[in-house]
């Protein structure tokens, strides 16, 4: 990965031919330097129509002549011709990432430990959670914590409060690091493709709660975790990365869960770089990623 300072333009629309020759040459008319592209045609489903395409393009900063803003007011006449949907992000301005835990560390743990040695970079304002187990741990690392209990009777209040606390972050993106909760509807309306989940399952299999004791029930051959976007219909949000690991009939939950966790804390920090590298881009219920 190249260091020095990019923009990243992501883009879909429908599928057309010279979307490339006309977004690459307005970028050369500014004598903008691609340092990597990424390009991909979906085809239309069966019932005909016109498919979409979707691209991720990386141009060096300082080869243009002007900033992210004016950017987006120059390239905006291109885009209406294109039917697109787009946006373009600068490498120099940090991601602010909010994490939501419960009573899991390991992601916690993890997601911390990649900040820490700056393998993420990013900023991390405050730590939220609905107990107050990690206090002493986030506080240590210098980063705020909330606690914020969720209980039957006071949920609209609690997340009310969460949202504050988020805008009050000037967070980017949520994430929720085994947060044992259902984000509520109006929460998921709020920030589309900008909560994230990990779920200890491979989905869409074993939604909800105390998804290896299902696993182990069925007696599978395959565990895994899902990091997904999350939206109102529970565990139903689109996949942005997922993994496995073989487990056999000797295996007991526990034996699960522990394994589980190492393929969580792997699934969700690539999960969370994809998106914070604008690799991922969300179309219905599906996902691109650009790897």
């Amino acid at each position: 990965m190249h260091r020095e300072r990019f923009y990243t333009l992501t883009a879909s629309c429908p599928d057309r031919v010279g979307i490339v020759a006309r977004v690459s040459g307005f970028i050369s008319a500014h004598r903008g330097w691609i340092l990597e592209t990424a390009f991909h045609a979906e085809q239309p489903d069966e019932g005909g129509g016109v498919g979409r395409y979707f691209m991720r393009i990386e141009i060096r900063a300082n080869s243009l002549p002007f900033t992210p803003d004016e950017f987006r007011e120059r390239f905006q006449p291109v885009a209406e011709e294109l039917g697109m949907e787009w946006k373009i992000t600068d490498s120099a301005a940090k991601r602010r990432v909010v994490i939501l835990v419960s009573q899991q560390e390991h992601c916690l743990y993890d997601l911390l430990a990649r900040w820490q040695s700056r393998e993420l970079d990013v900023e991390i304002p405050c730590v939220i959670s609905n107990h107050d187990t990690f206090r002493g741990f986030v506080e240590w690392h210098g980063i705020a914590f909330h606690h914020v209990p969720v209980a039957p009777d006071n949920k609209a209040a609690a997340y009310a409060e969460v949202r504050r606390i988020f805008e009050e972050a000037c967070g980017d993106v949520m994430v929720l690091a085994r947060y044992m909760q259902i984000i509520p509807p109006d929460l998921c309306a709020a920030y589309p493709g900008r909560i994230i989940n990990i779920h200890h399952s491979f989905l869409p299999s074993f939604v909800g709660a105390r998804p290896y004791h299902q696993a182990w029930a069925k007696g599978v051959k395959l565990i895994g975790a899902t990091c997904h976007y999350v939206t109102a219909d529970l565990d139903q949000g689109p996949i942005i990365e997922q993994d496995v690991i073989r487990i056999d009939h000797t295996d007991t939950v526990d034996d699960m869960v522990r394994y589980g966790k190492d393929i969580e804390k792997a699934v969700l920090a690539r999960g969370l770089r994809y998106h914070l590298e604008d690799r991922v881009l969300a179309y219905g219920n599906k996902t691109i990623v650009f790897r």
